[in-house]
């Protein structure tokens, strides 16, 4: 508790100077939203607050320094004073301390930066980069983290998709992960969507499954695992349930419902490589200097109504002679 003198010499100070700041700083005592509070019971509780200075100059600028933004958004939302008497107070609109609030959110303390107002000779001594470039380092390192949470998105998706031709519906997923990391103009941008695409694919994905009913009665159909989706549509058309085939087979890819194949495959002696190869002693070197020096052959097979043939011919390569 303050004694009335104490309150007295800080309403005194904050008069004489305008502003709260002052007030508080000058004397050490008390909260700004404690002085706050003895300004409103100052006589008729109406006092003549210190008017917005709209004026671009060197002591009041357009777009203040970093130090002035970050202390309105901590004045508002730690001890909780009003954004009114916070304007008043810093001489700036309520418009732009929201504005600020909203950078602060959505990329922290880089989206308040202004690197327009930063002169060289403001930067200290042995920093290694001058401050627009570490912004813009930041930025792109910011980027590549955004990059890589997509990709991890799409990896726990489907492994093996093509990351290229994603359809919108896994792009509004992805960003539905990421929209509380990252801002949606920023997620929007990167994947190639549209504001109302993402929010028509939201939508859709949020309307309830007119399959439902369908569904389960797929599931129960294909019990035996030997129906196909043709004999499941065809017995839901005999129950007088009315779906496309299209949609059965639809419905069964998404169930991962798949009949096992159980046809027999043709038959084949091959087995692999069961014994040593031949060495090649010709290397494709096909000419001869004299006859019966070599010989060439292969088996052909042919298959007829009596049964199977086969037949090898013998070729002599120094005429291109049958042999036999």
């Amino acid at each position: 508790m303050y004694s009335q003198n104490k309150i007295d010499v800080a309403l005194k100070v904050y008069h004489q100077c305008g502003s709260a700041t002052d007030a508080v700083r000058i004397p050490g005592y008390p909260t700004r939203l404690t002085l706050y509070t003895w300004i409103a019971q100052e006589g008729t509780g109406k006092t003549k607050r210190k008017p917005l200075n709209n004026t671009n100059t060197a002591e009041h600028p357009r777009n203040p320094p970093l130090e002035v933004k970050i202390d309105a958004i901590y004045c508002c939302f730690e001890p909780g004073e009003s954004v009114k008497s916070v304007s008043e107070d810093i001489g700036y609109t309520r418009a732009n301390i929201y504005s600020w609030c909203k950078k602060y959110l959505q990329e922290s303390t880089t989206a308040l930066m202004n690197d327009k107002n930063i002169k060289p000779n403001t930067l200290a001594e042995g920093s290694i980069a001058p401050v627009p470039e570490l912004i813009q380092l930041q930025a792109q390192i910011k980027d590549m983290q955004m990059e890589i949470d997509i990709l991890k998105q799409i990896i726990n998706e489907d492994p093996d998709i093509d990351q290229t031709v994603l359809k919108n519906r896994k792009k509004a997923v992805i960003i539905n992960a990421l929209k509380n990391k990252y801002s949606l103009p920023a997620l929007l941008k990167r994947l190639s969507l549209s504001k109302s695409n993402y929010y028509y694919q939201k939508a859709v994905m949020n309307r309830p499954d007119k399959y439902n009913n369908i569904r389960s009665m797929v599931r129960l159909l294909f019990h035996k695992k030997c129906y196909g989706y043709l004999r499941i549509y065809g017995i839901l058309k005999h129950r007088n349930i009315t779906v496309s085939e299209k949609v059965v087979c639809q419905i069964m890819r998404k169930e991962d419902l798949t009949v096992n194949d159980r046809r027999n495959r043709k038959y084949s002696s091959y087995q692999e490589e069961i014994s040593p190869s031949v060495p090649k002693r010709i290397e494709r070197n096909f000419h001869a200097d004299k006859p019966n020096q070599k010989w060439l052959t292969d088996i052909a097979e042919f298959v007829l109504p009596a049964g199977k043939v086969y037949l090898s011919v013998l070729l002599n390569c120094f005429d291109g002679m049958l042999l036999g």
